[in-house]
């Protein structure tokens, strides 16, 4: 069965309190209609903070609460389509991003998007458009947790490899998961270093199922290339670090190898990465080549 949630169904902390917007079944799809990540608040170039709500940045449309899912399972999140606007946002300002400390103003630029031919017009430069969603997740384990913080639930984990195509399991801590996603962009690189990717108004399509065999306690993101383990902490080495952990931790019952000999291999076949570096907590990740999953016929490609 397919579903249509409108961005009217807007939440800004993704919280185990929070009322399902929808019910559906495993299986299901849903499509999402969400805001920029800033609801919509700026409308021009004019280059000053004032008359922000700053409470209403990184809207997540939902809850979707999935049927039959509990505590313990994944949700797996087959990301199936992404549409997006005409225009996007891209802002820079002090005390924001890694160039925030020599900053001195807040600036907001307005850059157009050709859908036909998939580029960004920054001046004259035309930026391949490249579609990711932002913010996507769960209801925390326990407090709630802001829109703008990724951690083990997912959350605002800036992933650019999080588009068309790819699927993420997500570890779920509530009866029904509490399923949302916003903040998508139309073009960001690695780390998000300037605080903002291409702000975009969105839908995005998802194929929601029920996982029982899967062991996860972070997202873990699949897409062609392979899986990538996302981490996020207040201190980037940890995450990274983490993230090479818990994917060993998920890969050895399948290769039966001993500690060492996973770190041998992670060594010789995985590269660590960075999804952003601006966040409350930064997330780093983890990818293996799927070459590597095939040959111990890790169950991600069901």
């Amino acid at each position: 069965m397919h579903h249509n949630l409108t961005k009217d169904n807007k939440f800004y902390a993704m919280d185990k309190n929070n009322a399902p917007a929808v019910y559906v079944d495993s299986g299901d799809t849903v499509t999402l209609e969400a805001h920029d990540c800033f609801t919509g608040q700026i409308t021009s170039e004019e280059n000053s903070s004032s008359g922000l709500n700053w409470d209403e940045i990184n809207p997540a449309t939902g809850p979707v609460y999935i049927n039959g899912l509990k505590p313990g399972n994944a949700l797996k999140v087959t990301i199936e389509k992404i549409d997006i606007g005409d225009q996007g946002i891209v802002v820079t300002g002090p005390e924001s991003g890694v160039m925030g400390d020599e900053l001195t103003e807040f600036t907001r630029r307005i850059l157009p998007i050709d859908k036909e031919n998939d580029t960004v017009d920054f001046d004259g430069f035309k930026i391949p458009v490249n579609k990711m969603i932002g913010v996507i997740g769960v209801a925390p384990k326990g407090d709630p947790v802001n829109n703008g913080t990724p951690d083990a639930h997912g959350g605002n984990m800036d992933n650019y490899k999080i588009t068309e195509g790819a699927t993420l399991y997500l570890p779920t801590f509530h009866e029904g998961g509490l399923f949302g996603l916003g903040d998508v962009h139309g073009a960001m690189g690695d780390g998000e270093v300037g605080v903002s990717g291409l702000e975009v108004e969105s839908e995005v399509t998802v194929k929601l199922e029920v996982v029982e065999d899967i062991d996860i306690a972070h997202p873990l993101l699949v897409n062609d290339e392979g899986a990538f383990m996302n981490v996020s902490d207040e201190d980037l080495n940890v995450a990274v670090d983490q993230s090479v952990k818990e994917m060993i931790r998920f890969l050895q019952p399948y290769t039966k190898k001993s500690l060492n000999e996973m770190a041998k291999l992670m060594s010789l076949t995985g590269h660590t990465q960075v999804n952003q570096v601006v966040d409350p907590k930064k997330t780093g990740r983890y990818f293996v080549p799927k070459f590597v999953l095939d040959h111990f016929e890790v169950p991600l490609y069901k």
